[in-house]
């Protein structure tokens, strides 16, 4: 082994030819599914849903007493579902992308996560 950077490329970890993982790829669907905005949003419609008919099927007026008043079932399932939407706008309007050679490089400069 040599001392030589020839034949490697600029980060120093291989050759000068291999792919940079995760810098020329472009995002892809796995990437933004596993976001982890969307994994919240799917867990705030299902409970939301699950409320939502628990609100407009199985509610009588015992339980509307005990809240005083309020079908509380159906107003927290719409109340869910209204963040749920809110995270999938969330996600839409922001996706995740991965970070330029330029961030690489200045993340490894001042030995911090990239992105940050």
């Amino acid at each position: 082994m040599t001392d030589s950077s020839e034949g490697r490329n600029p980060t120093g970890a291989g050759p000068a030819d291999a792919p940079r993982a995760g810098t020329d790829a472009p995002p892809s669907a796995a990437a933004n599914l596993f976001d982890l905005r969307t994994i919240i949003a799917l867990l705030f419609v299902v409970y939301g849903l699950v409320l939502l008919i628990m609100g407009l099927v199985a509610t009588d007026d015992a339980d509307r007493m005990k809240t005083g008043g309020s079908n509380i079932n159906l107003d927290m399932g719409i109340g869910m579902l209204v963040v749920a939407a809110l995270f999938g706008v969330w996600v839409l309007m922001r996706p995740l992308k991965p970070p330029t050679p330029e961030q690489l490089a200045e993340a490894a400069a001042d030995d911090r996560p990239a992105g940050h």
